[in-house]
């Protein structure tokens, strides 16, 4: 049989749908339901601020505002180091607003750019910008998918969830941050061309801007539904373009995934295993962190979430484990395919598996600390 390269792509592409598709029938054997069942399942003010945050930051992407202050930075720069630091803060920065996928598809390909026009350590630059998105996501509520889900949980403020989530990523930053010295030199940064910035589109900046802290309002006040769907109705009326470049399969990722965790958690003797191991914070946050490592941060929060009573330390407990193994999270499998770098993989592997053992270690520390002083 002959698969079109069409086809070969978009199975590559969407390798996690594929996987949730063929795991539903399993479940769905395993712990029998019916529709209102599996409907009950999802979580839909997750899946619709979802929804809105990928229109949004496809705007702000497109709007070439972002690139353009990317580069503004960049070239002001004088030695590789100077760049790393400056890649790392800036992709750590702006993946706490526009979430960590859409940091490296701004910050990855501006980095590929520079690299066509200068001598730079590419693949160690990306691995660095993985490691950043998810340091720099941990912070906001709307950072990655996994705060998303927890923070709409948890019931919390956006600025009450970001502060609990301030000690974590700010170690994590900074453990990051501490390496650089380590993977880049002082050679100095010399571009010989600093055109093929992206054409600025001020209507859909303007839009763009104007409509995020709206969006993250309706959210916080719990109409992430009107907020999604007014979002989608200015977008398609006045931009219909963009939607088409919006990850859409991803929702219906999320759908799945609600729907075969929530399945798994059902299984009497595993959810009797789970509660058993999730018996404290401490418990929970290094659960949290080694399951991410298996099953990636994404699920591991969805499948957890019912089995933790402190969401601070489940929250702390994913974040962490997007470092390590590279399938820790998606933001890791997203920044290593767009870097394209031969030995790329070991190599991420090299610095992540470091990361994630001081992170993990310095978030213990700092849970039993906070734990200390509450008491």
């Amino acid at each position: 049989m002959i698969i079109s390269p069409r086809i070969k792509a978009w199975l590559a592409a969407e390798w996690l749908l594929i996987i949730l598709l063929g795991l539903l029938p399993v479940m769905l054997w395993a712990v029998p339901a019916q529709w209102p069942d599996l409907i009950a399942l999802v979580d839909w003010k997750t899946v619709a601020a979802l929804a809105g945050l990928m229109v949004l930051s496809r705007g702000l992407e497109l709007s070439g505002l972002i690139d353009r202050l990317g580069r503004m930075v960049i070239v002001k720069l004088h030695n590789t180091r100077s760049l790393a630091y400056a890649l790392v803060v800036f992709a750590a920065l702006l993946s706490a607003v526009v979430t960590n996928d859409v940091a490296l598809f701004v910050t990855v390909p501006l980095t590929l750019g520079l690299a066509r026009v200068a001598s730079l350590p590419v693949a160690r630059l990306v691995i660095f910008q993985a490691l950043a998105v998810n340091a720099g996501s941990a912070l906001s509520p709307v950072g990655n998918p996994q705060n998303l889900f927890l923070w709409q949980r948890s019931g919390t403020g956006f600025v009450e969830f970001t502060l609990a989530m301030l000690p974590i990523a700010g170690a994590m930053l900074i453990i990051v941050l501490a390496l650089i010295p380590f993977g880049f030199g002082r050679a100095r940064l010399v571009l010989h061309d600093t055109t093929g910035a992206v054409p600025l589109q001020r209507g859909l900046m303007l839009v763009s801007l104007t409509a995020y802290p709206i969006f993250l309002l309706a959210v916080n006040a719990g109409y992430a539904l009107i907020g999604a769907g007014s979002v989608l109705l200015v977008f398609a009326l006045a931009f219909r373009h963009l939607l088409r470049g919006v990850d859409w399969p991803l929702l219906l990722v999320f759908v799945l995934m609600f729907v075969n965790l929530g399945l798994l958690g059902q299984v009497p003797a595993l959810a009797s295993l789970t509660a058993a191991a999730m018996d404290g914070s401490s418990a929970a946050y290094a659960v949290a962190a080694l399951l991410s490592q298996v099953m990636s941060n994404v699920p591991a929060a969805i499948f957890l979430a019912p089995f933790a009573e402190d969401w601070r330390a489940l929250a702390w407990g994913v974040n962490v484990g997007g470092f390590g193994l590279a399938i820790g999270s998606l933001a890791n499998l997203i920044a290593l395919r767009l870097g394209g770098q031969q030995g790329i993989w070991w190599q991420f592997h090299l610095w992540s598996l470091p990361v994630f053992g001081a992170s993990l270690g310095a978030g213990a520390v700092l849970l039993a600390v906070l734990h200390s002083g509450a008491g």
